[in-house]
């Protein structure tokens, strides 16, 4: 009676395993295999395209990790027009610009003031404009906009 009793509890067990096993998710497992982890699905979950904020004055906040030092740091606005306008810490420039899809961004051609600057003053310059001309894809992180080229990573903080 008792081996019946045991063999009995034994295969009533096994009967609720996979059911228990199902009912949570679970697969019954043998050796050497693992779980199988199935992605969570979201009904209409899409990935929300962002839109840039035109009209905006941006200012540089770092090239590359490097700060912009003094006052007078290099800033940009798109205005609706798609014609960005800017100052590049000595020169004033303009060209048009088009947010595209995928957060990407092309920059045409810049007009360009040609004031006299030192020669740090000049290469920063130099180098943010290369960095903002060759603009490839941009991003609003917290509160900054970040613009990611070949010549590097452009930080800007909104102005006022």
């Amino acid at each position: 009676m008792k081996k019946i009793l045991a063999v009995a509890l034994t295969g009533a067990i096994l009967a609720a395993a996979p059911a228990s096993a199902q009912m949570s998710g679970v697969r019954n497992l043998g050796q050497g295999q693992q779980q199988e982890k199935k992605p969570q699905y979201v009904p209409g979950a899409k990935a929300q395209e962002k839109v840039f904020p035109l009209g905006t004055t941006w200012t540089a906040v770092s090239l590359n990790g490097k700060p912009f030092g003094g006052s007078d740091r290099p800033s940009f606005i798109i205005d609706t027009q798609y014609r960005a306008r800017g100052y590049g810490g000595c020169n004033t420039f303009a060209a048009t610009a088009f947010p595209l899809k995928e957060q990407h961004l092309a920059v045409g051609p810049l007009a360009i003031t040609k004031k006299s600057c030192d020669k740090a003053l000049a290469a920063s310059e130099t180098a943010f404009l290369t960095a903002l001309r060759t603009a490839g894809v941009w991003d609003i992180v917290g509160s900054q906009l970040v613009i990611k080229s070949q010549a590097g990573e452009l930080r800007f903080d909104r102005s006022l």
